[in-house]
């Protein structure tokens, strides 16, 4: 096979599989944190400054967030969303986020990805793991890519001349046709508001039981109530209930020609 279709074949297969590949890998490397080295074990930071680097850590992958639900509540039906069996594009959409960036969702997931590891406070396990991102995302982009060129044909080149792949060109912004829908963000979007509040959470108390460890205390009892597990208390809660609404109720059904 030659490498431009097993670039592509590889990229349709991790595309199908892009919203589980991610928090599988995860899981998977949990365990590595207990060989980690926090970056405060050797740079002797106060509590202050650590407390600032959870607080970047936090608005990054809030900005994460917010990128992703910009792009699906200001997108027209058929150009973002979570289908996962082939490529879909009914039309090519070129304004909002789109005049200033080619993949805002995945520019959304990486950033989202990024809080998480800046919170981790490991500088090797960041690089390591954003190298991995960026190889992982760069196979489906092509695959998504080359769909696009075969559809569109040069109207799709001409705009891929003009806008980046995933660094924002932000003084190009053109406004978009379609009106920002939150229904539609709190209808989609609520899988990955949960999978990233546990795996902040999960890492919360991985790292606290490590420093009890490191130093012979004991952990257990009230140790166990962390602001970090309440957030997610509170998170699952919502989930759960936007989930409820979703599948039994209308009140998160889908916009008239839209979704």
């Amino acid at each position: 096979m030659a490498l431009l279709h097993s670039f592509e074949t590889s990229g349709n297969w991790l595309f199908k599989h892009r919203g589980i590949v991610p928090v599988l890998v995860f899981l998977v490397c949990l365990p590595l944190l207990a060989f980690t080295h926090p970056v405060w074990t050797f740079l002797d930071l106060s509590n202050r400054v650590i407390i600032l680097l959870t607080i970047l850590a936090v608005l990054v992958s809030l900005t994460g967030m917010a990128v992703r639900a910009y792009t699906i509540g200001t997108t027209p039906h058929g150009t973002s969303g979570r289908n996962t069996e082939k490529q879909v594009a009914e039309q090519l959409n070129t304004k909002g986020i789109y005049s200033i960036v080619r993949h805002p969702l995945y520019l959304g997931n990486y950033l989202m990805w990024l809080g998480l590891l800046i919170f981790i406070m490991d500088v090797p396990f960041l690089v390591t793991v954003s190298l991995i991102y960026w190889l992982y995302y760069e196979r489906i982009m092509y695959a998504e890519e080359r769909f696009l060129e075969r559809k569109f044909g040069q109207p799709y080149l001409d705009w891929t001349m003009a806008v980046p792949a995933f660094i924002p060109k932000f003084r190009q912004f053109e406004k978009g046709d379609v009106p920002f829908h939150f229904r539609s963000v709190l209808r989609r979007e609520y899988p990955g508001l949960m999978a990233i509040t546990l795996c902040f959470t999960l890492v919360d108390y991985l790292r606290v039981i490590k420093i009890y460890d490191m130093f012979g205390f004991p952990f257990g009892g009230s140790d166990w109530v962390r602001p970090s597990g309440i957030i997610c208390l509170v998170v699952a809660i919502i989930v759960i209930t936007l989930r409820t609404l979703k599948h039994h109720s209308q009140l998160l059904a889908p916009e008239t020609n839209r979704d």
